[in-house]
C-alpha cells in the first residue's frame, strides 16, 4: 500500500502579517508553511521533543514559490501540504494555500530539504527505511541530475 504524508492546517490572517492596506506580506506566507511542515515531518517521524534529543532536523536548503493571489486581513487560510519526492540525501515538500471563503488559490510552494546532525551542521543521509515507505515518490538519479 503506497502511503503519502498530507497535512492539512488552518491559518487566520492577523494585522501582524499584513501591510498598512491589509495585504499579507509575502514573508508571512512562509510563516505558514513553515507551521504546515513542521506537523508535516512530524508524521515523517521527525518529531520537535525527537529532533532536539537526536540534534538531527531537516533543513530547508531551496524554496520555490509563487504567489497567485493576495490574502487579506482577516481570511481564513487551509495550507495542504504532502511529501512531494525523496531522493538520497534530500526530499521534496509541496504547499498549496487557499481562501477558505471561496477556494481562491493564492500559493503554490515547493521546498526541498535535507537532514543536517547538529551541532556539527554535517549532512544526513534520508532514513533506510524511506527506501520502503515511500518508494513510488523515489526520484531516480537521472531526474535528479
Amino acid at each position: 500500500m503506497q502511503y503519502t504524508p498530507t497535512i492539512e492546517t488552518r491559518e487566520e490572517v492577523m494585522f501582524f502579517d499584513t501591510d498598512c492596506g491589509g495585504v499579507v506580506h509575502n514573508i508571512a506566507y512562509l510563516r505558514m508553511i513553515e507551521t504546515a511542515r513542521t506537523r508535516l515531518a512530524a508524521l515523517m517521524g521527525m518529531k520537535l521533543r525527537e529532533m532536539a534529543q537526536t540534534q538531527m532536523f531537516p533543513v530547508v536548503v531551496r524554496t520555490e514559490i509563487d504567489y497567485r493571489r493576495p490574502a487579506k486581513l482577516g481570511d481564513e487560510i487551509v495550507i495542504h501540504g504532502r511529501l512531494e519526492s525523496v531522493e538520497r540525501a534530500r526530499f521534496w515538500c509541496a504547499f498549496e494555500m487557499r481562501r477558505v471563503e471561496d477556494n481562491t488559490l493564492l500559493i503554490t510552494c515547493r521546498q526541498s530539504l535535507a537532514l543536517v546532525q547538529m551541532p556539527e551542521g554535517r549532512p544526513a543521509r534520508l532514513p533506510e527505511d524511506w527506501k520502503v515507505k515511500y518508494a513510488h515518490l523515489l526520484k531516480s538519479k537521472q531526474e535528479t541530475v
